[in-house]
């Protein structure tokens, strides 16, 4: 796209540059087969599979969430979970995954120095409970007047020795994906309890968690499915590369086009320019919102 921007500028300009989207996975059960576009449409075509014939009792003698509600509740959790996989790129997963069962860090505890450190020693013994022998997690908070806030510094040792270091701060607890985490949190509070089990088709699986619930459900859905990832084009055969790369019918393609030339030109002079700390600033601060990253 460097190329083409800097050097044949006029081909982006009248629509001619298009960029192939082949599909990422093929799914094969039985004699039937299918093309999947990304890791989204592959959740929710095994999401789909798992939910058939899928019945989620809260306690032994509930009666059965199915249908709809189950549905809505399962693809809140697959949604957490993308947004989980998104952040864990700078926090760890550990720590996220707890953030969801936590009580919401609320604007007013936020306020009071003494709760945020109670809020952040429950997080740390939640978190150091699913860690194995020989790892821990240390959280030290600080409160600061510039930005008003707190700083929570997250360090994880193993065998005594730090292995990683994060900083959660007030800006992370505003943010919509830590509120959406909290939110579906809040939603699944206490709604298991003692006794609870999950059913498809006539097999039954005991969970204490909806975390369970669901990774039972896919890995049923994922029996008798043989699911293939391509790496690149390389890796498809002609009939395939034809399916689904060259076939006018049913490719999918997209078209490049410049829609603000002079924020188009900042950026490419940032990404691709000589000057090496603009382009760790823009990505440091962009890394969060990338929807679709080619590495």
């Amino acid at each position: 796209l460097t190329f083409f921007y800097r050097q044949m500028h006029e081909l982006i300009e009248r629509g001619y540059i298009y960029i192939a989207q082949p599909p990422l996975y093929k799914v094969k059960k039985g004699k039937q087969e299918q093309y999947v576009k990304d890791d989204a449409a592959l959740n929710a075509h095994l999401l789909n599979s798992a939910l058939e014939d899928a019945r989620l009792h809260v306690n032994a003698d509930a009666p059965a969430i199915t249908g709809t509600a189950l549905e809505q509740l399962a693809e809140r959790y697959m949604a957490v979970m993308a947004a989980i996989r998104r952040l864990s790129r700078r926090y760890d997963p550990v720590i996220l995954e707890k953030l969801v069962y936590m009580p919401t860090l609320e604007a007013r505890i936020q306020q009071d120095a003494a709760q945020v450190a109670d809020w952040f020693n429950e997080l740390e013994q939640r978190a150091n409970a699913a860690l194995p022998p020989g790892q821990k997690f240390e959280i030290l908070v600080a409160l600061q007047t510039e930005p008003e806030g707190f700083v929570a510094n997250v360090v994880k040792r193993t065998h005594g020795i730090i292995a990683a270091e994060q900083r959660l701060s007030s800006d992370f607890f505003a943010s919509g994906e830590y509120q959406r985490m909290a939110e579906f949190g809040r939603q699944l509070d206490g709604l298991l309890g003692a006794g609870a089990y999950v059913m498809r088709g006539e097999r039954k699986q005991d969970i204490a968690s909806f975390k369970q619930a669901i990774e039972w459900l896919l890995e049923q859905a994922r029996r008798g499915q043989h699911i293939q990832r391509y790496k690149g084009l390389g890796e498809m055969n002609p009939e395939q590369l034809w399916e689904t790369t060259m076939n006018a019918e049913t490719r999918r393609l997209l078209r490049v086009q410049i829609e603000d030339a002079v924020a188009a030109d900042e950026i490419f002079t940032t990404l691709m320019g000589d000057q090496v700390e603009p382009r760790r600033e823009f990505i440091e601060t962009n890394a969060l919102a990338v929807a679709n990253l080619d590495v």
